[in-house]
């Protein structure tokens, strides 16, 4: 957003839709934080808050989308202002979606706390996904606040090593379920949980390739790791 607009208030509603997507990121980051948290403690009551908050991203993701579609009803924006809206109405779509996962941590945390058995579960790779998850989130709402596309690139070389935390978690919950059936329930609801972490990983690259669409008109969906770094740097 570095060209100045002939008219400061276009200048203005574009600031404001920006700031106002990063809110809602700033939103979710907490969501993800105090899911993990109350899976790292069973706390059922930062769980319980964690789904009731979830409307007000419902809310946002509405706001946001009515005002997008205003400003382009009357400004009628072109070129990159006009990418801009529309990666906007798409990022609070994935960061509605990424609120969505974090409020089903909480809900299957709200299950296994009521398991003894599932409690013997080793999480460690879900703590370490969930971590990272969250970092990825962060920096790539801080990638679409600046349009970095440098960083961008690195983002989804990063989500590349949740997948790898997942399926490894998977294959520790098979040898649980196998030498302790009574894992079992608890075993799937940590599935689960591993499984929304993932999503959360996908909708924070999925932030990153708007970036690209905003700042190099190019649609990165769908291309392989090595043609988006080639895309994103310009290569």
């Amino acid at each position: 957003m570095a060209d100045k607009h002939i008219s400061s208030q276009f200048d203005s509603d574009l600031h404001r839709i920006v700031s106002k997507v990063l809110e809602m990121g700033g939103l979710v980051e907490s969501q993800l934080v105090n899911a993990m948290e109350a899976l790292n403690r069973f706390d059922l009551e930062l769980a319980d808050k964690v789904i009731a908050d979830e409307r007000r991203l419902n809310e946002m993701e509405i706001a946001i989308d009515a005002d997008c579609g205003n400003i382009i009803a009357r400004r009628q924006p072109t070129a990159s202002d006009l990418r801009l809206l529309m990666a906007s109405s798409k990022a609070v779509t994935n960061l509605e979606r990424a609120g969505d996962e974090a409020r089903k941590i909480a809900k299957r945390t709200r299950r296994i706390a009521d398991d003894e058995a599932g409690k013997l579960i080793n999480t460690a790779e879900i703590k370490l996904s969930g971590q990272m998850a969250a970092a990825i989130l962060h920096r790539a709402l801080d990638a679409f606040a600046r349009l970095d596309i440098a960083g961008a690139a690195q983002i989804v070389r990063e989500d590349e090593a949740i997948d790898e935390q997942f399926r490894a978690f998977m294959r520790k919950l098979a040898a649980y379920m196998a030498e302790n059936p009574r894992t079992i329930s608890s075993a799937l609801d940590y599935l689960s949980i591993a499984s929304a972490i993932e999503r959360i990983g996908d909708h924070a690259t999925n932030l990153v390739e708007l970036v690209i669409y905003v700042a190099r008109g190019t649609d990165v969906r769908h291309l392989s790791r090595e043609q988006f770094e080639r895309e994103a740097l310009g290569d």
